[in-house]
């Protein structure tokens, strides 16, 4: 891109409807506050209903005449995923842009309700679920967009292992189980768009990342920390490929965007590196479920 692309660069979105998952904080709370006050009705979906309330404070403050309202979500929850998507389904027509942004993060050995590892159960296989629950509204809206957060983090897992995702068979590593999570989610982001233009449908679905951004302070080593808070980026900033990729007029399915400066660390939203792996259409036949 060979200008900046900037919060002010974001389209009016006015009569449209977007989802933002995991919207209480971070980068959820900036996605959703940018896209209500570019004129979109946002449903921010979150688990904790408190942390819900707040955010929802929050993005009216900036954007007091916006469209917005939380709804009750637990991505680590099936029976839970199932029932959002049935209540916002009855509530709304159309869904313009589904952002698959909320995340487990480095957290240690668990299990989702189902009996998921935590990372890959919720960061991928929530989001999958609701993405399909989803998709006749997806369908029945022009040009929707499905918007995946993946992170650089993915280019730091010694791979998907189709064979052991929940890590019976292998020691735990909390950045190996988080970076699984963000490769599948980026495979299923490029593969979800290769479907949809074969069924010929008017949905596109794109990845971004957000570089190093300062979303979890408290999260990592000391180290990490020192370092997050020396290097990182803003939030605001952080949210801007996301945000590039679910509005921008030039942004195009089956892409990843992040940041464009130095090693995607920082930056303004350009065009990602992807590692070898997530682009492997065999293994994203086979993580989908269907051979080619």
């Amino acid at each position: 891109m060979a200008n900046k692309w900037t919060l002010q660069d974001l389209p009016r979105l006015n009569g449209r409807v977007a989802l933002v998952t995991g919207a209480n904080r971070g980068l959820g709370l900036e996605i959703s506050a940018a896209l209500a006050g570019a004129g979109a009705h946002v449903v921010m979906a979150c688990r904790d209903p408190g942390r819900a309330t707040a955010a929802l404070e929050r993005v009216l403050e900036r954007a007091p005449q916006a469209q917005v309202e939380t709804m009750g979500l637990d991505l680590a929850d099936l029976a839970t995923v199932r029932g959002f998507a049935q209540d916002f389904s009855a509530r709304f027509r159309r869904l313009d842009l589904l952002v698959n942004n909320g995340s487990a993060i480095l957290v240690p050995l668990g299990q989702t309700r189902d009996g998921f590892e935590t990372h890959i159960g919720t960061n991928h296989l929530g989001h999958f679920a609701l993405t399909g629950l989803l998709l006749p509204l997806l369908r029945a809206t022009p040009g929707a967009r499905v918007v995946s957060t993946s992170s650089m983090a993915h280019k730091m897992t010694k791979g998907l292992n189709l064979d052991d995702l929940h890590f019976e068979h292998r020691p735990y590593k909390e950045m190996d189980a988080y970076g699984q999570s963000k490769l599948a989610t980026l495979i299923y982001s490029r593969e979800l768009d290769r479907r949809l233009r074969a069924a010929g449908l008017d949905v596109v679905s794109v990845a971004a990342h957000p570089g190093w951004t300062n979303t979890n302070p408290e999260q990592g080593n000391a180290v990490m920390r020192f370092f997050n808070g020396l290097i990182a980026q803003s939030v605001a900033m952080g949210a801007l490929p996301a945000l590039y990729a679910a509005a921008a007029p030039e942004a195009k399915g089956g892409e990843y965007y992040g940041p464009g400066g130095l090693q995607e660390l920082r930056g303004y939203p350009a065009k990602a590196a992807s590692s070898e792996q997530a682009q492997d259409a065999a293994l994203a036949a086979r993580l989908s479920g269907r051979r080619r």
